[in-house]
């Protein structure tokens, strides 16, 4: 143990003269590792020596180097102590809303849409995840690196070797400190050495790395990571310990459950103690997917709540589609937070509380029953202007109020007297008769390339009954904002109609014709179809509104989804087994009722044999005591 000491201290010793020295302080890692795990003392007197001459070799560097004036070059501050678990949580504020990591989805542009919705403080409690990068494009490729995460306006020709050099005065989107923290950077990933030079790029802008086992998409299976690597627990051990060992900053990781609550008990104890400091299990099967979504089940991660220890950090997933099924899901799963993916992309405004009664203002609309939420024109409207004042960084144009009922009338400046669009309105694209200035330049922006996906899921129920809307937005091309402000222009004027068509008729869109939607939505889970949860979740169109997938039995029903040859032989068979099983329990209910009340049952097998025989009844008659109606 003297000697272990001492290889270790001379470490440390080291290793506070030669910081900021890469290969120097990449011998001493490696010697850390060695010696700690040193089984001979042998190895250990070797690594001793090691550690002496190089400690004496820097001295003497140090003794014949001239004395540098403190003036030019100052002592550089202390280096930050690396937190992990439930330390590293709390020092971000113990946030118990996560914006989920999607692909191509939880950009810039939107991770501030969706904070915008909620108070200063509010927004404190919402850690971000930036969308899925694929570790080895992004070291290999720099313009993939450069159009996928944008922290500086110089882009990342190469990694910053710690915190001290990160470019102050360069920085741009992507984890900036001051309007885009807290913030997790995900990989897919199947090589270690890989994803820790990926990470390493990213480490001065953000909080952790998050390594995705969870992605049960055909592209992750065919690239062989995502949910496809959870069969090669070594693999995922190697990815997580090696950022763990090597990263100044925590590692953390999403995954799916597996087929039962003890492997999936047994998985997340892995990836722990691989070096994870948090753990997001999604409460969902690697193959629930599609129409084959279904529901999460939150039971798994109330497991895993009671059996991993307390300090154990554990983000919950699946089954959030309202503001309502955050705290919910909080108090079933018992974990830190609750994280939404496809809830937050058909409505960004889920992690916000809705304003009081009263203080509703332009944004939020709400209906004769209570129900309301925030307004599509709106949020559409305060993500266009994010746009210009982050991305495009010019100030957005003028607009007008949102439009009330109670308002006055005002004449659209944009339209003529006859109803029909003005010919030279000003942002309009020109028409199909007039050929364009300028070809559109193709952009590279992440933040542009996903507004039409994000208006297709935002707008949903909106362009299923305008098709004008659709057609224009499908038309729209990625930077073109002009055709973007169009197309808010036609939403802005569709919503107006829906506003005073609610006002001359309520009843239309109050559900009124639903019985017990409220009763039935209490718990979703206990219906075998979507209907109470489409009920519970039900707004008019103009209203951001989740997206409710039907369940598996909806879609076979509907034809949306046929079974697989293979799937339906595992149904057959599943059937079959159920069949048995309920035919078990009937007769272990009979062996007991003839041993408490042999008499009984003799009188009831009496009637039985006075029934005929070939109307197959006889064995299935029941007693009239367990009859029920309905």
């Amino acid at each position: 143990m003297g000697e272990h000491f001492h290889v270790l201290k001379g470490i440390a010793l080291v290793r506070e003269r030669v910081i900021g020295v890469p290969k120097l302080d990449s011998v001493l890692r490696q010697a850390f590792r060695l010696a700690a795990s040193a089984k001979a003392p042998g190895h250990l007197s070797l690594w001793s020596r090691t550690i002496a001459s190089m400690t004496i070799s820097q001295t003497k560097s140090e003794a014949n180097e001239p004395p540098t004036p403190a003036s030019t070059n100052p002592p550089s501050p202390a280096k930050r102590r690396k937190l992990t678990g439930r330390a590293f949580y709390e020092s971000l504020g113990s946030p118990k809303m996560i914006l989920a990591p999607m692909v191509d989805q939880s950009e810039f542009a939107w991770r501030m849409l969706t904070r915008s919705f909620m108070s200063p403080e509010a927004s404190k409690d919402l850690l971000a995840y930036t969308p899925m990068i694929h570790s080895r494009m992004f070291t290999e490729t720099p313009k993939f690196r450069d159009h996928h995460f944008q922290p500086t306006r110089s882009g990342l020709a190469t990694p910053p070797r710690s915190d001290l050099e990160k470019p102050t005065a360069d920085l741009y989107l992507d984890g900036h400190p001051e309007i885009d923290r807290p913030l997790f950077v995900q990989f897919c990933a199947n090589e270690p050495d890989a994803l820790l030079e990926a990470a390493r790029y990213v480490e001065p802008f953000c909080d952790a790395i998050d390594l995705n086992l969870g992605c049960p998409q055909g592209i992750a299976k065919r690239g062989n990571y995502g949910a496809f690597l959870q069969e090669d627990w070594d693999l995922i051990y190697k990815l997580i310990n090696k950022l763990h060992l090597n990263l100044d900053i925590p590692v953390t990781a999403k995954m799916r459950i597996l087929e039962s609550k003890e492997k999936t008990l047994e998985y997340a104890q892995m990836v722990l103690s691989a070096g994870a400091s948090v753990i997001t299990v999604h409460g969902r099967l690697r193959d629930q997917k599609g129409h084959k979504t279904g529901l999460a089940d939150w039971s798994v991660l109330r497991y895993l709540r009671e059996r991993l220890p307390h300090d154990t950090v554990i983000f919950a997933n699946g089954n959030v589609l309202r503001h309502e099924d955050i705290y919910k899901c909080l108090e079933e799963t018992r974990a830190d937070g609750v994280m939404s993916a496809e809830g937050n992309l058909h409505d960004p405004t889920i992690f916000a509380k809705p304003p009081n009664i009263g203080s509703e203002g332009r944004e939020y609309w709400r209906g004769r029953s209570g129900k309301g939420g925030y307004r599509m024109d709106a949020v559409f409207r305060r993500y266009m202007d994010i746009l210009y004042q982050y991305v495009l960084e010019k100030p957005p144009p003028k607009r007008s109020p949102l439009f009330l009922p109670s308002d006055p009338p005002v004449e659209d400046p944009r339209t003529t007297l006859n109803g029909s669009a003005s010919e030279d309105t000003e942002g309009q694209p020109p028409t199909k008769k007039q050929k364009r200035d300028n070809k559109q330049q193709r952009t590279t922006s992440p933040n542009l390339l996903a507004m039409q996906p994000h208006l297709f899921h935002l707008l949903r129920p909106l362009v299923a009954t305008h098709h004008h809307i659709r057609d224009a937005l499908g038309k729209s091309r990625a930077g073109d904002i002009a055709a973007f402000e169009n197309v808010l222009h036609m939403v802005e004027t569709a919503v107006k109609e829906g506003l005073l068509d609610y006002e001359a008729d309520p009843a239309k869109y109050d559900n009124t014709d639903l019985p017990n939607a409220q009763e039935q939505a209490e718990d979703p889970s206990k219906d075998e179809s979507s209907v109470a949860t489409v009920r519970a979740c039900r707004r008019p169109w103009w209203v951001c509104q989740p997206y409710v997938r039907p369940l598996l039995k909806e879609a076979l029903a509907k034809g949306s989804l046929t079974m697989s040859k293979k799937d339906k032989r595992r149904a057959e068979e599943e059937a079959v087994s159920e069949r048995r099983r309920l035919e078990e329990e009937e007769e272990e209910e009979a062996d007991k009722r003839l041993i408490g009340n042999p008499m009984r049952e003799l009188g009831e097998m009496t009637e039985r044999e006075s029934v005929d025989d070939d109307d197959g009844l006889g064995r299935r008659e029941m007693p009239k005591q367990s009859m029920v109606c309905g």
